[in-house]
């Protein structure tokens, strides 16, 4: 089963459907890469790829994250470990439902299956952070779904903002799938304009990272 096999809409809004399950698990269920450019990247956010991960894990399938340079000061600590050599060595959490989640994030980055790069504005014509809300999925018939508009994906019911996505495919909207394609892959390789995009390490070993606390009360 690949993308163009599932009922997709071509709008999702919180008040007419649900959509973790109508949306991002089927299509993280049928693609073989997914690429996202998001505001926040948080630990609870990566972690809920967890209803997916088993197919990330058994399959060649790839994840690739462009996010802003504001972490929480916890989700930082534990990335930089998650990215040396020995990370495999320490305790992450002593939650236990934690505990069954991070191991397998560990793996994904350990084997390359999830990479995260850091974007972050150079110019005086963007003020604050990168805030860009696009996502991609692609599956091994070489057919996409975009979509545009949300930054949420920690995957809790109890902690759901009120939005909509405006859904793409490749098949019906080839035109938008191969901007928001374009777009991506230039944000990758560090060709757009007013950003500049780092490895996570090398924001890391650099103190490019940076907190506040206006924002980090808001991110979920």
């Amino acid at each position: 089963m690949g993308l163009r096999d599932l009922s997709l809409k071509e709008e999702y809004r919180s008040d007419r459907e649900n959509l973790i399950e109508e949306f991002f698990l089927p299509c993280l269920d049928n693609c073989i890469e997914y690429d996202r450019a998001v505001e926040y990247a948080s630990l609870k956010s990566l972690t809920g790829y967890y209803f997916g991960l088993k197919n990330f894990l058994t399959n060649n399938v790839q994840i690739r994250i462009v996010t802003g340079h504001r972490l929480r000061t916890s989700d930082l600590n534990v990335l930089s470990k998650l990215y040396t050599k020995n990370n495999a060595k320490f305790a992450l959490s002593r939650n236990p439902a934690l505990e069954k989640k991070y191991p397998i994030l560990n793996e994904m980055i350990k084997t390359n299956k999830l990479k995260i790069k850091i974007a972050i504005p150079n110019s005086e014509e963007v003020y604050g952070s990168f805030s860009e809300k696009i996502g991609i999925f692609h599956d091994e018939n070489d057919d996409m779904v975009a979509f545009t508009g949300t930054s949420n994906e920690t995957f809790d019911p109890q902690n759901r903002n009120f939005e909509s996505i405006d859904v793409f495919t490749s098949w019906n909207d080839k035109s938008r799938v191969d901007i928001k394609t374009k777009d991506f892959e230039n944000l990758w390789l560090n060709k757009t304009k007013n950003i500049t995009v780092y490895d996570f390490d090398y924001a890391v070993r650099n103190n490019l990272l940076n907190y506040s606390a206006e924002w980090v009360l808001n991110v979920s």
